[in-house]
Formats: structure tokens, sequence, C-alpha cells
């Protein structure tokens, strides 16, 4: 029962994120606006695996880099469901909470 729940969980997600990969967009994601109360400060965070194959890193690097308020994480050796990584979880938590970078 637990097998097919986390697969369940998998198809979903790799389902939701070819509808955004690939659909039709109406808006340019460089141009979203940063609606944080003190200019620069970020409270988005993309986290990245740079051996991810559905979402290619290049595409956020570019994305992060035209909104210098994205705090842009890459996993070096991360795939796709990299939230799904042991110890991801802590280095996300203490990045959000406490401003840690994770090594």
């Amino acid at each position: 029962m637990q097998k097919k729940l986390v697969e369940r969980e998998v198809f979903d997600t790799l389902r939701h994120d070819f509808m955004v990969g690939f659909g039709d967009w109406e808006f340019d994601p460089t141009e979203l606006k940063n609606r944080s109360p003190t200019l620069n400060e970020s409270n988005v965070h993309i986290w990245q695996g740079y051996e991810d194959r559905v979402v290619p890193f290049q595409l956020q690097r570019f994305i992060s880099g035209k909104l210098p308020w994205i705090r842009y994480h890459e996993v070096p050796e991360g795939g796709h469901l990299i939230v799904h990584y042991s110890g991801l979880g802590e280095a996300v938590l203490k990045s959000l909470l406490l401003g840690e970078e994770p090594l």
C-alpha cells in the first residue's frame, strides 16, 4: 500500500512539472515582482537538482539571475525528486529559519 502511495505521488509530481515546464504560460516569469516589504529581502527560495532531467538547472539559474530577490540553491548531485533526499529537508529548514547556507 505504501509503495503505491509513493508511486502515485511521484507520478503526480512529474505530471505537474511537465505541465508547468511545457505548458503555455500567460506571463513571463522573469518579470515577477518582489512582494517583500524590504527591497532585496528574499522569502522565495528555489532548490534545484543539478542532475534534474525534467527541469533544467540552466532554466532555474537564468530566472533567479534575473530576479535577485530569489535565493537559488543548487544540489550538485540532486535529481528531480530531491525532496526525498536524506538530509535535504533539514538543510532547507536551516536555510529558511536560521539563514544558514547549506554545504
